[in-house]
């Protein structure tokens, strides 16, 4: 169900066919690399949190990591991750495959400053074993994101 989902949203953008389904695993940062053949830091990583109760997906960049006290100033609240066997339930996908398209109702998404630096990126689409290859301003438009964040570390030269 979760592919079919991500499928018929990428449809309404015309990006379906660029779905790349594997068969290895692409759940992990580094699976996904392999799989697609790229650098990790071009997986587009979906990371789950919520915020005043609500499920929100921040996608970043493979070599970034979460910032919590840029975390707290942009959202006033402390980093939650949903807990791996509640995603599924909150956000329409599980985890190995979580993404921004086909996502349940309620779900806002926030692209990182992180991905900036790539003209192409790989975020999962809807399992374990699957990627889809867009650029930036396909990746805000079928993501129906909320806005740039500028939340996680680790990616920036003077940050290495």
């Amino acid at each position: 169900m979760s592919m079919q989902a991500a499928r018929a949203h990428l449809a309404k953008f015309g990006l379906e066919g660029r779905i790349r389904e594997f068969s290895v695993s692409s759940a992990t940062v580094e699976l996904a690399a392999v799989a697609v053949g790229c650098e990790p830091a071009r997986i587009a990583k979906s990371l789950s949190f919520l915020v005043e109760d609500k499920p929100i997906l921040i996608l970043a960049a493979g070599d970034a990591k979460v910032d919590n006290p840029r975390y707290k100033t942009r959202f006033g609240t402390k980093a939650k991750m949903i807990p791996a066997d509640q995603v599924e339930e909150l956000i329409g996908h599980g985890v190995g495959g979580v993404c921004p398209f086909g996502t349940k109702p309620g779900v806002t998404v926030y692209l990182d400053e992180s991905l900036r630096r790539f003209e192409v990126v790989y975020p999962a689409a809807g399992t374990p074993a699957s990627a889809v290859e867009l650029n930036l301003a396909e990746l805000e438009q079928a993501s129906s994101a909320s806005g740039w964040v500028d939340v996680c570390k680790g990616w920036r030269p003077e940050q290495s």
